[in-house]
């Protein structure tokens, strides 16, 4: 694995009862990228991002992570977060208590707390909702406050498992574009699943196409657009 090399999968295979979801996947992800996992539903892509997560355990094949072997570690022991698609905010409590409860998981003190939670609210543009509970903010803010919640900790590797699925289309150009500023700024490495080509043309550094649990073509939106691998691809 390179020096700039954040995440390497190394034969990694996956079984649901008689289904396949993966087979023999390996794939490296570098510092700084935006990877996007595209493919129709049942493809693999979000095992993929939940073996990455440690929600699921791969039946074979290793997980890298920064250097360490992180392929039998939980959720908490990883330098991950994930975002799912219905956000997953706590309704009982407000914005500033939903992006503190996962400060807190970490171990941190109160100041520090306090002084990270400034930080990553301003950064996202929430200081004004934080009294607010989740269920009196539009689709766009919930989105907003729930990458906040997995950005605060300053986890190495962001997982975002269709976002931005719930959303009509003009607020999803909109948070598109946010998600790849915020992405920018940050210099963090995400990783996005989505069904819509579109989208995955519009915000990735690259794109891995999945199929029946292995990649069917990974390199540049230029690359798939331009020369497509197979009909499939195209």
């Amino acid at each position: 694995m390179t020096s700039q090399s954040l995440v390497k999968m190394d034969g990694v295979s996956k079984r649901f009862g008689s289904a396949i979801a993966l087979e023999h996947l390996s794939l490296e992800i570098k510092q700084g990228e935006f990877v996007t996992f595209l493919g129709p539903s049942g493809c693999g892509k979000s095992t993929t991002l939940r073996i990455l997560g440690g929600f699921e355990r791969p039946d074979t094949g290793r997980v890298i992570l920064d250097g360490e072997d992180v392929t039998h570690q939980p959720p908490e022991r990883r330098h991950v977060n994930m975002v799912f698609q219905d956000y997953a905010l706590f309704p009982h409590m407000t914005v500033r208590q939903n992006i503190s409860f996962s400060l807190e998981l970490k171990g941190m003190g109160k100041v520090a707390i306090k002084q990270q939670l400034g930080e990553i609210m301003s950064f996202l543009e929430l200081k004004d909702y934080g009294d607010r509970y989740p269920g009196q903010l539009s689709g766009g803010q919930r989105q907003r406050v729930a990458l906040a919640r997995a950005l605060a900790p300053e986890p190495a590797l962001l997982l975002l498992d269709e976002p931005l699925a719930a959303l009509d289309a003009k607020l999803r150009g909109q948070v598109q574009r946010e998600l790849k500023s915020i992405q920018r700024q940050t210099n963090k490495t995400f990783c996005f699943v989505t069904h819509d080509q579109d989208e995955a043309l519009t915000m990735s550094d690259r794109i891995i196409v999945m199929n029946m649990g292995k990649v069917e073509q990974d390199g540049s939106p230029e690359e798939l657009y331009f020369k497509p691998a197979s009909r499939f691809v195209a």
